[in-house]
């Protein structure tokens, strides 16, 4: 299987390269190519800049929400965020907006093995709550993460009794795992600020066993339950960093880290489903599964 879902839209160096110099020209660079992500293409511009280019019709408004949101979700970060520089509109050669923002040097949290990201759990904390912040009511609607999570039951239940899963993490003990989540009570305060997306994928390491440098990616950037970004615990850690993660976090309650787990599973389940558990992102999503299992 391949390690993200098929592009619809092919893109490839020149046409960023032809993109910037058609609409940008006085930050016209050599273009490289670095990555295509679950939604996007990622290419290199220059020394200081990256490309984002939706690769895929559903995840086009992803780069309109990142222009519109993330300026004003900086200024409370105590974590560098990917703020656009640029917006690049559509064009006969590509339908999409996209964007350009900066470049910044590190290691992918994706590449590294949940030990090596004990380091960054602190930071992320800190994120988590500098975000978490009464969202307004425009914020971008998210079906996807944020709602209650039995709304995500008629897709994630199934997925689980299917046995898509099994030979990743004991069957019956996510099924407890996803119950025990769907009974705790529901968020009851005002929709929070959500990443909406924080796996590993979208973390990016000073180093290798390093501190955090950046959050990444705020495609699915939305309001809602904040367990659903709590559920970073799983998804990111080993037993030690989500010790260090949930210290971070005192203010949420029991009730809040159980469906934290169910928020978890829902993505690591999808991943796995996906682009099944070779590659960086389906081995992500198959360790997700695994540390929900032992805790």
């Amino acid at each position: 299987m391949m390690d993200a879902p098929t592009a619809e839209i092919e893109i490839d160096e020149a046409l960023a390269a032809r993109l910037v110099a058609e609409q940008h020209p006085d930050l016209a660079a050599p273009v490289r190519l670095v990555a295509n992500g679950w939604d996007n293409a990622m290419l290199r511009l220059g020394d200081d800049h990256l490309i984002r280019m939706p690769r895929r019709l559903l995840a086009a408004r992803l780069v309109e929400h990142e222009l519109r949101w993330l300026p004003e979700l900086a200024r409370h970060s105590p974590v560098a965020l990917p703020v656009p520089v640029r917006a690049g509109a559509p064009s006969a050669a590509y339908p999409f907006v996209w964007s350009i923002g900066p470049w910044f040097d590190g290691v992918a949290g994706v590449e590294l093995e949940p030990a090596a990201r004990r380091e960054a759990a602190p930071a992320l904390a800190a994120f988590v709550a500098s975000l978490q912040r009464e969202a307004p009511a425009d914020a971008p609607a998210n079906p996807y993460r944020g709602v209650p999570l039995v709304e995500r039951d008629p897709v994630v239940g199934p997925r689980i009794a299917s046995g898509v899963l099994d030979g990743v993490a004991d069957r019956a003990a996510l099924e407890r795992v996803w119950r025990a989540a769907l009974a705790a009570p529901r968020w009851a305060g005002s929709p929070v600020w959500l990443h909406g997306d924080l796996h590993p994928g979208n973390l990016l390491l000073e180093r290798a066993g390093g501190p955090l440098a950046a959050v990444l990616d705020f495609g699915d950037v939305t309001a809602g339950d904040p367990a659903t970004d709590l559920a970073a615990a799983w998804l990111c850690f080993d037993a030690v960093g989500r010790e260090r993660f949930r210290a971070g976090l005192p203010a949420f309650s029991d009730a809040d880290w159980v469906r934290a787990r169910g928020w978890a599973l829902a993505v690591g389940s999808a991943i796995v489903e996906t682009v099944g558990v070779t590659g960086a992102m389906g081995r992500l999503g198959a360790l997700a599964l695994a540390e929900l299992v032992s805790g």
